[in-house]
C-alpha cells in the first residue's frame, strides 16, 4: 500500500509541477527582426522539464532558426502568430521546428510557421530544411496550424508513429522542392486539411529497406500540385502496406511559378496542372501490399491514375490495390496507365465505379505509336512520351486486373481505342462504356493477353468495332452478356491470334 500511496503521490506531484508558458515571458520580442531561438527554445525546455504543458507563441511574428520540440510540451502558435525561418541555411538543423525522438507532444494553433524558403535564399545546392519534421517520435499531434514556402518538402513524418494530422493548411511554391507532406511512419491518420503546393501534395515514401510505411488513413482533403496530387514512392526501399485514402479534392494549384508544363509536354495547354491524380509507384525494391482509395473527384489534371511497379533500383511487387469512386476531368493526350515491366506483374488490382472526361484529340500516330519499357526510368506519367495509345487506360503486364463500370468520355474525337491490355491475364472487364474512337479503331485492343472475360457492354451511340485481338499467344478470351446490336464488328484477329482464342456467349447482336 504504501508503494501504491508513493508511486501516487510522484504522479500527482509530476501533474503539478506541469506549467504553461508565454514565450514572451522568456525575451522573445515579435518584431520580425529580433532572433527568437533562445527565448522559445528556453520556454520549451523549462516547460519540459517541469512535467509539460504549453508553449504559447503569442501574437507578432518571430524570427528563428531550429526550435526543438520535446516530450510532452504542446507547441501553441496563437492566431496572428508566425514563426518566421531565419535566411540563414547554416543555422538550421532539418526544420524550423523539429520533433526528434520525442513523444506525447504537439503542434497547435491558428497561427504560421513561415519556413521563407524562397529560391533566392535556397539556391538548387546547399542544404535544405523543413518547416516541421517528425523524427523517430511517437504520439504526435499537429493541428490547425499553416505552414508556407519551406526550403524544401514543408511537413515530413520520418520513421514516427502514432502521429494525427488534422486541419492544418499548406501553401508553398517557394521552389520546386515544395512537397506538402510526406509521410514514412506507422499509425498515421491525417484528415480535413487543404494542401496547395508545388512538389507532390500529399506522399507516401519508403526510404529505409526495413522499415515498413503501414497502417496509414488518409481523408477529407483538398490537394492541389504542379506535380502529383496523391503519390506513393517515388523511393518504395522497403515498401507500403494497410494504407486507407477516402473523401478528397484535387484541383489544380493556385500558383506555377517553376514549371512550365505547356512548353515541355506537347497537349498540354496550361502551366498550372497536376501531373498525375493517383500516383501509385514501385521502382525501388519492396512491396504495396493492402491499399485502397475511393470517393477521389479531380480536374485540372494530365493524367487520372498512373501506377507503376518498375525497377530502377531492384524489382518489388505491387498488388492489391482496390480503386473506387473517381471522377476526372484530364488536360493532356497522357491517359491513365497500369504498367508492370517483363516478368515483374501489377497484381490483384481493382478499378471500380470511375467517371474518366478525356480531352481526347489523339491522332492515328499516337494509337500506332509504340511503347517503350523503360524499365529503370525515374517512374512520371510522361515516362513513355506526351500520349499513350490509348485515351481511356492502358495496362501492360499486369493479372488478376477486375474493372468494373468504368465509363470514358470524350471532349474531343480522338483516333485511339478505349483500352489497351497488352501481355495481361485474367482480366475481368465488366459494364464498361466509352465513347467510340475515330478512324475505325477498337473500342478494346488485346495483345498477347489471356483469360480476359468482357461482359456487360451496351453502346449508347454506333461504334465500328469493339474488339480487337492480336498475337500468338492471346487465349480464353470470353465475351458474355454483351449488347452489340450498334457494334458493325464485334471482333477481329490479327497478327497470328487464332481463331479459337474468342468465344461470343449469350451476346445481343
Amino acid at each position: 500500500m504504501r508503494a501504491y500511496q508513493c508511486l501516487l503521490f510522484c504522479i500527482l506531484a509530476g501533474i503539478a509541477q506541469a506549467k504553461d508558458v508565454n514565450i514572451a515571458e522568456f525575451g522573445a520580442v515579435g518584431d520580425g527582426k529580433s532572433l527568437a531561438t533562445a527565448a522559445i527554445q528556453k520556454a520549451v525546455d523549462e516547460c519540459a522539464a517541469t512535467g509539460g504543458g504549453t508553449v504559447t507563441v503569442p501574437p507578432g511574428t518571430f524570427l528563428t532558426s531550429t526550435i526543438f520540440l520535446k516530450s510532452n510540451v504542446n507547441l501553441h502558435i496563437s492566431k496572428g502568430a508566425i514563426l518566421l525561418g531565419s535566411t540563414d541555411r547554416k543555422a538550421f538543423t532539418r526544420a524550423v521546428v523539429l520533433a526528434d525522438g520525442i513523444e506525447n507532444a504537439s503542434i497547435t494553433g491558428l497561427g504560421t510557421i513561415n519556413g521563407q524558403g524562397f529560391k533566392k535564399y535556397y539556391p538548387t545546392s546547399g542544404p535544405r530544411h523543413h518547416d516541421i519534421l517528425l523524427h523517430k517520435s511517437k504520439n504526435i499531434t499537429v493541428k490547425d496550424v499553416t505552414l508556407i514556402n519551406s526550403p524544401s518538402w514543408v511537413f515530413r513524418i520520418l520513421q514516427s508513429e502514432g502521429v494525427i494530422v488534422r486541419g492544418i493548411r499548406i501553401y508553398s511554391f517557394a521552389n520546386e522542392n515544395n512537397d506538402g507532406i510526406d509521410i514514412d511512419g506507422k499509425n498515421i491518420t491525417i484528415s480535413d486539411c487543404i494542401i496547395d503546393c508545388d512538389d507532390d501534395a500529399v506522399c507516401l515514401k519508403s526510404d529505409a529497406s526495413d522499415y515498413l510505411v503501414e497502417n496509414v488513413a488518409i481523408s477529407n482533403c483538398v490537394i492541389a500540385s504542379n506535380c502529383n496530387a496523391i503519390k506513393f514512392g517515388t523511393s518504395s526501399r522497403c515498401g507500403f502496406k494497410n494504407v486507407s485514402i477516402s473523401n478528397c479534392v484535387i484541383r489544380r494549384p493556385s500558383e506555377s511559378a517553376h514549371r512550365k508544363w505547356s512548353a515541355t509536354i506537347q497537349g498540354v495547354t496550361r502551366d498550372d496542372t497536376v501531373i498525375s491524380g493517383i500516383a501509385l509507384e514501385v521502382v525501388d525494391g519492396g512491396t504495396m501490399d493492402q491499399v485502397v482509395i475511393t470517393n477521389i473527384t479531380m480536374t485540372g489534371i494530365q493524367t487520372p491514375l498512373f501506377i507503376r511497379l518498375g525497377s530502377r533500383s531492384g524489382k518489388g511487387t505491387l498488388k492489391n490495390v482496390v480503386i473506387s469512386n473517381v471522377t476526372a476531368t484530364n488536360e493532356s493526350l497522357i491517359t491513365s496507365s497500369i504498367t508492370g515491366i517483363p516478368g515483374s506483374f501489377v497484381e490483384n488490382v481493382t478499378v471500380r465505379d470511375v467517371v474518366f472526361n478525356y480531352k481526347g484529340t489523339g491522332m492515328m500516330k499516337e494509337a500506332a505509336a509504340p511503347v517503350p519499357e523503360k524499365e529503370k526510368t525515374y517512374p512520371e506519367n510522361r515516362m513513355f512520351g506526351y500520349s499513350l495509345p490509348a485515351y481511356g487506360l492502358y495496362v501492360r503486364h499486369a493479372k488478376n486486373l477486375s474493372l468494373q463500370n468504368l465509363r470514358f468520355n470524350l471532349e474531343a474525337p480522338d483516333a485511339r481505342p478505349a483500352v489497351i491490355l497488352d501481355d495481361c491475364h485474367n482480366v475481368r472487364l465488366n459494364a464498361f462504356d466509352a465513347d467510340a474512337p475515330s478512324s475505325g479503331q477498337p473500342l478494346v485492343r488485346l495483345i498477347q493477353s489471356t483469360g480476359v472475360w468482357l461482359s456487360g457492354y451496351q453502346s449508347s451511340a454506333p461504334i465500328s468495332k469493339f474488339l480487337q485481338v492480336e498475337g500468338n499467344l492471346s487465349s480464353d478470351i470470353k465475351l458474355t452478356g454483351n449488347d452489340f446490336t450498334k457494334v458493325k464488328v464485334v471482333t477481329e484477329l490479327r497478327d497470328g491470334c487464332r481463331s479459337s482464342a474468342v468465344r461470343e456467349m449469350n451476346n445481343f447482336k
